[in-house]
């Protein structure tokens, strides 16, 4: 046999025979936008998130309408900001039936019921402390974020949620045990068809600064590194996940997106369950940043981030360039 030279270079000689062996894509329906929403009646830019806006509740069913029906996105995803005045040591507000996100959801879905409406629950928004649950104080002026206390007041906030129409909840509190506990409660309850995406693998990050900006959730009182994952490890997150599978996960999470491509990579071998990465506030402005200097592209270095993610093997990716990313593809096709 002739020993004739090989050249890979031939399925990549022109747009058309790239797309034909293309390995991984990017669409619109790989995306969830994260959105804030809070109670005043003006819609307020986002100094530190360029580009995110905190939404009024008639600014956030305008805009949803905007990202369903012309860019095409499936899902939102709701965070509450509320006013200082309304955080308590036990987050109570988080589980208000008439709370801002109980009230965004049920006008999301009274105006555009397919659009799926994703909430997060957890209680640092509501927290006068700032942490994901409900705190003790110790003897050294430090807290400890209770667990058990904490998962049956996420118990009443992700049945509020469900109250008021939501199709995925969303706890990211990363306290144990709490996927069983919400699954058993929203069965109970009748709610079988609402899903679960866990924060199975949420590390305590360096990159989510300008998200706590945004909401005002940013810890009073030491940092989250109890119950958020250590940034040195892999394998843990493989027993999170092994864990939410058996409590009743639907979706698993993977937070922050790029710097953990790794940890996607190896859950997506390890399970059967749909896997998202949230492509954090830090990862989404430090592009932003670059584009700005002109030291990036910011359409091609965009999409090829979000493109590693899928690659890697998230089914789906919450990102906040999801409308402009949205709109990217659909230039694309034209």
């Amino acid at each position: 046999m002739m020993n004739l030279p090989i050249r890979p270079r031939r399925n990549r000689k022109n747009e058309a025979m790239r797309g034909l062996v293309r390995e991984t894509t990017l669409t619109t329906a790989n995306l969830i936008y994260p959105m804030f929403v809070h109670a005043g009646q003006v819609d307020e830019p986002i100094e530190a998130l360029p580009g995110c806006v905190r939404w009024s509740l008639s600014g956030l069913v305008e805009e949803c309408r905007r990202l369903h029906e012309q860019l095409g996105i499936p899902c939102v995803d709701l965070f509450g900001v509320v006013p200082e005045a309304l955080k308590t040591p036990n987050g109570v507000e988080a589980h208000n039936p008439h709370g801002i996100v109980q009230q965004a959801i049920r006008a999301i879905k009274a105006g555009l019921p397919e659009l799926l409406v994703m909430t997060d629950v957890a209680l640092d928004p509501y927290s006068s402390y700032g942490q994901d649950g409900i705190v003790r104080e110790l003897p050294d002026g430090g807290v400890e974020v209770l667990n058990d206390e904490t998962v049956e007041a996420l118990v009443l906030q992700a049945l509020s949620h469900a109250e008021a129409g939501a199709d995925i909840i969303s706890p990211s509190d990363m306290m144990d045990g709490r996927v069983a506990a919400l699954r058993t409660a929203l069965d109970a309850q009748g709610y079988t068809r609402v899903s679960i995406m866990s924060y199975t693998a949420k590390y305590a990050s360096a990159f989510y600064g300008p998200f706590r900006g945004a909401l005002g959730s940013a810890p009073k009182t030491g940092d989250k590194k109890g119950y958020q994952m250590d940034p040195s490890n892999a394998r843990e997150a493989l027993r999170e996940a092994a864990l939410d599978e058996q409590e009743g996960a639907d979706i698993l999470m993977v937070k922050p997106a790029t710097l953990y491509l790794d940890v996607i990579a190896a859950m997506r071998r390890r399970t059967q369950l749909p896997i998202a990465a949230y492509h954090v506030s830090g990862e989404y402005v430090m592009l932003k940043a670059a584009a700005a200097l002109g030291w990036l592209d910011e359409k091609a270095a965009v999409l090829e981030a979000l493109m590693s993610i899928r690659r890697a093997g998230a089914d789906m990716i919450l990102t906040y360039a999801a409308p402009q990313v949205a709109e990217w593809l659909a230039e694309e096709k034209r």
